[in-house]
This record gives structure tokens, C-alpha cells and sequence, in this order.
């Protein structure tokens, strides 16, 4: 297994082409044969005031309330959604046209956008009380986020702990294994399973 940490000094932020809020990359994974753009990207937004979403032709979305009173998210064609419950994960497409307007200041959203010709996306949010497997075939890879508290990867003496607001990218090699993580917490979870 491949496994990488990613702490905060990794990420990318970059400001809004709108000037609405600021984007966070945590990780993005480039497209197969140098294409332009993103097989899928993970990402934290800052977002100071109501205004529309860019659009992702091509691919799904995932996304939740980290902190702050919530958002209201409105789509062309199909209901509004009520993003007010902490990482409480609302799917949307990314052709839709969508506009968010915060319900009361500020919030910050974890995000997931993937194409969906490329990946088959499974998101939760989970509580860590002592250990937890991840388990990976040669077609996986996972992506987890520490959203509280601490944990560190068992028999890899050579990662450092795993604090809040870092990350774990976990590849399989050319044949399937597992990885253990062990601590306290609670973590956002993807499983991206290439189709």
C-alpha cells in the first residue's frame, strides 16, 4: 500500500474567480494522458456572501457544512437543499446550475467533485473510537480527512501522528492490502473505485 500524508503546508488556497470566498485544495488528481482538468479534486471552501457555483461539466458533487450557521443551495430544475447539519453530505451534479445563499454569516463546506465517467464516489462521515480498517483492491484508492482529533496509521512507524484538518491518500499497489488507522476523532471518508 501507498500512502500518503498531506498536511496543511500541501494545500493549495486560492481565491474565487467571483471574489465570493476562497477554495482550499487538499488534493487534486490530474486527468489520465495530460487532459485539462481534474479526474477528481477534494477541496475546503470559505465562502463570505450568496452567489452562483461554478459549473463541472461531466461530473458529480458532494459537499458539507464544516462550520457556520449553513447555506441554502438552489438548483436549476431540482429542489433546494438545506446544507445546515455538520458533515451532512448533499450529491448534486455539477452541470446543474446552483446558487448558495448563506442562511447566517460565513460558512466553510468540504467538498468532493469527480468525473463520473472516470470514478464511482462513495463519501461518509464517521466517528474514530480506536481502530478502523481501509481496505483496497488494485482499482481503489481512498482519501481520508481528520475533521477532529487525532490518529496515527498502525505498523507505519515512519508517518507522523495524523492531526486535525490533515489527510491520508491510500493507494494499493499491484495487489490489494490494508491499512489500520488507530486514535481519536472523527474523519470524512471517500472511496474512489476507477470504473
Amino acid at each position: 500500500m501507498k500512502i500518503r500524508h498531506l498536511r496543511e503546508s500541501d494545500y493549495r488556497r486560492m481565491r474565487w474567480k467571483n471574489g465570493g470566498g476562497w477554495t482550499t485544495e487538499l488534493y487534486s488528481q490530474p486527468l489520465p494522458e495530460g487532459g485539462e482538468g481534474f479526474g477528481w479534486r477534494v477541496s475546503i471552501a470559505d465562502i463570505e456572501s450568496d452567489g452562483a457555483f461554478s459549473t463541472f461539466p461531466q461530473c458529480d458533487r458532494w459537499i458539507a457544512l464544516l462550520e457556520g450557521n449553513g447555506m441554502r443551495l438552489e438548483f436549476d430544475g431540482a429542489p433546494t437543499a438545506m446544507l445546515d447539519q455538520r458533515l451532512d453530505f448533499v450529491h448534486f451534479s455539477g452541470d446543474a446550475h446552483t446558487r448558495g445563499s448563506l442562511i447566517d454569516g460565513p460558512v466553510r463546506d468540504f467538498n468532493l467533485i469527480a468525473r463520473r465517467d472516470l470514478w464511482r464516489c462513495e463519501i461518509r462521515q464517521r466517528p474514530l473510537v480506536g481502530s478502523m480498517l481501509f481496505a483496497a483492491s488494485a482499482a481503489d484508492l481512498w482519501f481520508v480527512y481528520m475533521a477532529a482529533g487525532a490518529a496515527r496509521i498502525e505498523r507505519h512507524g515512519d508517518l507522523p501522528e495524523i492531526s486535525m484538518g490533515e489527510s491520508l491518500l491510500i493507494e494499493a499497489d499491484d495487489e490489494p492490502g490494508s491499512v489500520v488507522i488507530d486514535g481519536g476523532g472523527e474523519l470524512v471518508m471517500i472511496r474512489l473505485i476507477a470504473l
